[in-house]
């Protein structure tokens, strides 16, 4: 009795906070609550009072428009969400939004509402688990053991980036992930049938997929439980439970159909459900009941108990293996091992090297010392140069391995990324063509959006990549991600800047990086002025009186340095300005930005082989843009360059304009 009156309470709070905002999602949570109640108060493991207890279970709400219910459990089971945010829900500057965000609500684990994506993050969740295991544990002590627990709904399973991400995690053996399959066969559009009449179970049999139907409407706790401790039990293989539930479960008038799918009951029917449901106080909203109560702050207790014995496994850990414990607790810390600037390579000016190399060589010297931090690649590893020295795969026999085969899936390879870097402990990146970048949208957003410490390595930069093509060729791929707020974005102009890009890169895990590299050589620039590349933008060469400014970023700025030359000969002064990014350099203060940009010099040139937009910032009234405007061509990346007019003599042309105009 006390088991229907508790999940019963988390349908009604659901309920209300719909209601009350006039605006969410209430048939999922009706529906799920006996099997969440289930998994929250008897299997997951967690800390109401420590949210970021370190070997906690994680649970993530993968159908992030029922936040509702994963609202209602955080404040039921204890954790810092008082019931006037469940009150608020939706509002303006509330704890309770309309989809989960990470680092916005205590106990959310990962941002979801973009459906799929929840799934995807949470294999990159299991795989830290793995590594990190097989990093810290040793016999007699498990300091690192938990499950990884997801709610998704047919529309997860549905997106494309949950089918790629979940056919590695069979292939990686992560019998640490359990998904929670809500099959209520309702979408907004109406039944599943319309569209979605697949096998899953086959599906995901074929994906190495441990998988157990739940039959019923939901409320077969008994058969859930059984299904769940078979999941726990079973070996090298993920685990996927289809629940059969009744969207909307309680409303005589809706429950079934897509109505209570995403929008509220209504007064009329709230009050019918309750009914319905033997609630006692119809007309209270936000009520919870003192038995309720009582049972779901268990958990309170319950939590500190199990932190605090693996608080006292950690001290006897450390006792034992002290150096290790010491380098748990620098990973928890986030603190790096090594002083990057004392182990950059070294780079000789006037060679040649594609800036996608050097940052090859920068992993070879840097990662081998940096084991919290695992790279991968979604199948282009030689091209991208992501693979460092002496590394090796993390695979099913192999747990410590540090490089991650995505195989063709770029989208779920952001997505599991961001998941392995909100693990705790460790730090993901991983690369494809900056063309693909459109792949994985999606995830980028996200993790801007979460702050998630993602690198997303980019190389084949621009139409120098050559004969591949057009297809191939991004050119509005680099503004574009420019206007994703919150990600940074790295395009370096040559090997020293690559280096001290990866430095500033692994040194602020504060958000998401783009790193955009060249595929063709690129020579290395003279001086150290490349140390600023910290700044996002600095002086690189010129005259100390400039009639104009020379702006660019990546392979371009070579040609500038040129430019700059040729109109010395010509008589006119000019600087310069390499803007590896715009985001750190918009950062520093207006003194230094004026410095480098001195408002008195009009006449600019902007120079990049990507489309214009975003340079008008920079390029006031009187500047000129130099690179693309439209798509690239199939030929040898300096025909293209060519053929499309950025040269070194078109920026001369360019900066002659600009001072013609400025005069």
């Amino acid at each position: 009795m006390n088991d229907q009156l508790c999940i019963n309470t988390i349908r009604c709070l659901a309920i209300d906070m719909v209601e009350q905002a006039r605006s969410g999602h209430p048939g999922m949570p009706m529906g799920m609550a006996p099997a969440a109640y289930t998994l929250w108060t008897r299997y997951l493991r967690h800390n109401p009072r420590n949210p970021k207890w370190p070997n906690r279970d994680r649970f993530v709400l993968s159908a992030g428009h029922g936040s509702a219910l994963l609202y209602a459990l955080l404040h039921l089971t204890g954790y810092d969400l008082p019931l006037e945010e469940l009150k608020r829900f939706r509002q303006w500057n509330s704890a309770t939004p309309g989809h989960p965000e990470f680092g916005h609500t205590p106990g959310v684990e990962a941002t979801t509402g973009p459906l799929g994506q929840g799934v995807a993050n949470a294999v990159g969740m299991a795989i830290a688990e793995k590594y990190s295991a097989a990093t810290f544990n040793r016999e007699g002590f498990s300091l690192i053991d938990y499950n990884i627990y997801v709610i998704a709904g047919d529309g997860c399973l549905q997106e494309g980036v949950s089918g790629e991400a979940c056919s590695l995690a069979g292939h990686l053996g992560l019998d640490n992930l359990i998904v929670i399959y809500d099959d209520n066969q309702v979408t907004i559009d109406g039944n599943t049938s319309l569209s979605f009449t697949e096998n899953v179970t086959q599906r995901y049999e074929s994906y190495g997929w441990f998988v157990q139907t739940v039959e019923g409407d939901g409320n077969q706790t008994d058969i859930f439980e059984r299904a769940l401790q078979k999941a726990l039990k079973e070996p090298q293989r993920p685990s996927l439970i289809r629940m059969k539930t009744l969207i909307g479960y309680g409303s005589p008038g809706k429950q079934g159909s897509s109505k209570v799918h995403g929008s509220p009951l209504g007064a009329e029917e709230t009050r019918a459900t309750k009914l319905n449901l033997g609630w006692s106080e119809v007309d209270t909203p936000f009520f919870v009941p003192e038995m309720a109560a009582k049972e779901f702050r268990k958990s309170v207790a319950q939590g500190e108990q199990w932190e605090s014995e693996w608080n006292y496994v950690l001290e006897q850990y450390t006792q034992k293996h002290p150096a290790l414990a010491e380098s748990f607790r620098q990973a928890l810390q986030g603190y790096l091992p090594i002083n990057l600037r004392d182990h950059l390579p070294t780079f000789e000016a006037g060679t040649k090297i594609a800036t996608r190399a050097a940052s090859g060589k920068v992993l070879d010297a840097l990662m081998p010392s940096l084991p919290m931090v695992l790279g991968g690649s979604a199948d282009l590893t030689p091209s991208n140069n992501t693979q460092f020295a002496g590394v090796e795969d993390f695979q099913i026999q192999n747990r410590t391995g540090r490089y991650v085969r995505y195989g063709v899936r770029e989208h779920a390879m952001g997505a599991i990324m961001n998941g392995i870097s909100i693990s705790g402990l460790l730090r993901a990146y991983g690369g494809t063509f900056l063309a693909f970048s459109d792949y994985m949208r999606p995830t980028l957003r996200l993790a801007a959006l979460s702050k998630y410490p993602s690198i997303f390595v980019f190389t084949h930069d621009s139409v120098g990549l050559g004969e591949d093509g057009p297809t191939h060729q991004p050119v509005e791929h680099l503004p574009s991600l420019r206007a994703i707020p919150g990600l940074t974005v790295f395009r370096p102009a040559d090997a020293k800047e690559t280096a001290f890009a990866w430095k500033t890169i692994l040194e602020n895990p504060d958000g998401p990086y783009a790193l955009i590299l060249s595929r063709q050589g690129l020579p290395v620039l003279d001086g150290d002025a490349p140390k600023d590349t910290n700044r996002g933008g600095y002086i690189l060469v010129g005259d100390p009186e400039p009639n104009v400014l020379l702006i660019a970023s990546g392979s371009e700025v070579s040609l500038a340095v040129a430019a700059h030359e040729k109109l010395k000969l010509q008589g006119f002064s000019s600087q310069v300005v390499s803007m590896p990014s715009w985001e750190r350099f918009e950062q520093q203060s207006e003194l230094y930005q004026r410095k480098v940009l001195p408002p008195s010099v009009k006449a600019r040139v902007g120079i990049e082989a990507a489309v214009p937009m975003g340079w008008e910032r920079f390029l006031g009234d009187c500047g000129v843009f130099v690179g693309m405007s439209g798509f690239g061509a199939s030929a040898p990346g300096g025909v293209c360059f060519e053929k499309f007019g950025i040269t070194v003599d078109r920026i001369v042309e360019a900066a002659a304009v600009s001072l013609q105009t400025v005069s």
